[in-house]
């Protein structure tokens, strides 16, 4: 991470505005309601694969460099100051993390402790490393995604935002999680110059 100076921003794990959370839980909801296992897969598919292309179309040397962006709906404010890099060592985290909830639901058991927003934030120090890191974190996912059943299981692990879910409820969180960090991954991008943002390694 550059020697750069910090913004003021809330602390991590401090949430989303209410109206906003209120909103993305009548989202999310309904996604579960009425979309199949399948579909999950494909947002996962599509997501991963819009990301790698940014991610290959920011140079080497930008990759690890902090940018201030506006707040994407369903980013806290606190990862409003993240590199690329630091964005997909977050997306490796909740995805290791995601793999590890499902396999435990689906035993039967509840995991131990609790679902943190504030635990799963980036190193700052993440280097060229993580990209390999991420990409294998994904095919983690992808292989429990790959189980295109119902996926249901009789307990429920609680969400911080979302509340309780089984082992369905936590795959349709993976590709919807990826496509808010998509986001964000367009817009840390777009606070470089244009060539830079045309550039690759």
């Amino acid at each position: 991470m550059n020697d750069v100076t910090m913004p003021a921003l809330d602390r991590p794990g401090a949430g989303l505005p209410k109206v906003e959370l209120a909103v993305a839980r009548l989202l999310f909801r309904w996604s579960r309601m009425t979309e199949s296992p399948v579909v999950f897969r494909q947002r996962f598919l599509t997501e991963r694969a819009q990301v790698r292309s940014l991610v290959d179309a920011c140079p080497c040397g930008r990759r690890g460099e902090p940018v201030l962006i506006e707040r994407v709906r369903g980013l806290e404010d606190s990862s409003r100051f993240w590199s690329v890099w630091m964005t997909l060592d977050h997306l490796r985290i909740v995805h290791t993390s995601v793999v590890g909830i499902i396999r435990t639901l689906e035993a039967g058991k509840v995991p131990a402790g609790e679902a943190s927003t504030a635990a799963v934030k980036p190193s700052p120090a993440v280097g060229a490393e993580v990209e390999a890191a991420y990409e294998a974190s994904c095919e983690g996912v992808l292989a429990m995604l790959n189980q295109t059943g119902e996926c249901r299981s009789g307990v429920r692990f609680a969400h911080p935002w979302f509340g309780p879910l089984d082992a369905r409820g936590w795959r349709a969180l993976a590709g919807t999680h990826l496509r808010v960090h998509r986001i964000q991954l367009e817009r840390i991008l777009g606070r470089f110059p244009p060539e830079c943002a045309r550039g690759r390694g």
